[in-house]
């Protein structure tokens, strides 16, 4: 049974820091790819970002790329994201997923999904 386990999230002032971490369990050789989407409220899911697990290559979504980090511990069993320079609009619920491939992962088309953590970033 695959497991996603999301953790890190809180309530951070504008201009602060979180760091995500993302515990897997359970995952195969064929879940290529893990990274993070979030979804706030009344708005629809949004990729941010997401690694290979293959060659640890990483990507990005345009609105993160510059303020935000993945990484992965050498197993590539637990994920983090780095969060910096946090606005209100990054205020979401963030959820750590899976996918079998790049594509399938920005096009949303999760294998997998945890249950997510709250981000609030106060103004």
């Amino acid at each position: 049974e695959v497991q996603l386990v999301e953790s890190g999230g809180g309530l951070v002032q504008a201009g602060g820091s979180l760091r995500l971490s993302c515990s897997t369990s359970g995952l195969s050789s064929d879940d290529h790819v893990i990274g993070w989407f979030r979804q706030a409220p009344g708005k629809d899911r949004e990729g941010i970002s997401s690694i290979d697990r293959r060659d640890g290559k990483a990507y990005y979504s345009d609105s993160t790329k510059v303020r935000f980090t993945i990484s992965s511990d050498d197993a590539m069993n637990t994920v983090y994201l780095q969060m910096d320079s946090l606005t209100p609009e990054d205020t979401a619920v963030y959820y750590c997923a899976t996918a079998w491939g790049v594509g399938a992962f920005w096009t949303l088309e999760f294998d997998y999904e945890g249950q997510g953590t709250q981000v609030t970033v106060s103004s």
